[in-house]
């Protein structure tokens, strides 16, 4: 859990540097809030799971970050379609968002299957 405590810091750090190299552009001025709050709460739901009481609870917790994780893609998906950023610089910050995503699935799987 640790590695994974990790990776969503640094995603967070990455979110940060985009969103204070986004264009001061109106669009820019909107759309960075957005993915700024969702793009570093996704560790902090993290954190949050990690210190789950129950099963039950860090099903809930992890899915919240699922929750997260997904707006933050949104966000990304129209920074990348109107161009704020360079493509590549979304690319990678996407794809870490979907290795997050498939992780977390993966965990939330694991989980419910061992309350069965």
């Amino acid at each position: 859990m640790n590695a994974l405590r990790e990776r969503t810091t640094e995603f967070a750090l990455r979110v940060i540097a985009m969103v204070e190299a986004l264009p001061r552009t109106t669009t820019a001025r909107v759309l960075g809030p957005q993915v700024l709050r969702s793009g570093t709460s996704v560790g902090a739901q993290y954190r949050e799971a990690c210190r789950s009481r129950s099963n039950a609870e860090i099903i809930s917790k992890l899915e919240s970050t699922l929750q997260e994780l997904d707006e933050t893609d949104y966000w990304f998906e129209l920074i990348e379609r109107r161009g704020l950023v360079s493509a590549e610089r979304i690319s990678l910050l996407r794809q870490e968002c979907d290795e997050l995503i498939r992780m977390l699935v993966a965990a939330v799987k694991t989980l419910k299957s061992r309350r069965r």
